[in-house]
């Protein structure tokens, strides 16, 4: 019985794991983030209904909240740390697709190792595209 359904379980829970490793810190990150503003916003309320005044600081962070683009931070220097990620995963796949072709002798590694180098070029040339931008900012006149 496990002989005939393993074949079928290993792609499956492959596949659920890349998309729990994809898709879980985006849903974690988004219920604190709402669970943090809610509790933020009670206590601008608070404050208000008390007749307090209400910091600048706590209405600056409520209002930047909503503005700030949902990619986890902006400014150049993240532009940054995505390109040297990105650029590096497309390294370490053209590196493992090199390997394939030294490692398995004859023509049997050259179409696997191709693949896995060409696909490697994806995430290395969106890490250029970052870096670009990165450049681009850092050398724009501040306003």
């Amino acid at each position: 019985m496990i002989e005939e359904v393993a074949p079928l379980l290993v792609p499956i829970c492959g596949i659920f794991m890349i998309i729990a490793v994809v898709v879980a810190p985006i849903w974690i990150r988004s219920y604190y983030g709402a669970r943090e503003r809610a509790e933020l916003h009670e206590t601008v309320r608070a404050a208000y209904e008390k007749g307090q005044p209400v910091p600048p600081e706590l209405i600056e962070k409520l209002t930047s909240s909503v503005t700030r683009p949902s990619s986890g931070g902006g400014g150049s220097d993240a532009d940054l740390r995505r390109a040297v990620v990105l650029v590096a995963v497309g390294l370490g796949l053209v590196g493992l697709g090199a390997g394939f072709v030294y490692a398995i002798p004859g023509e049997g590694g050259a179409i696997p190792g191709g693949i896995i180098a060409g696909a490697g070029a994806i995430p290395g040339f969106i890490g250029l595209a970052y870096l670009v931008l990165w450049l681009a900012r850092r050398n724009a006149p501040q306003a």
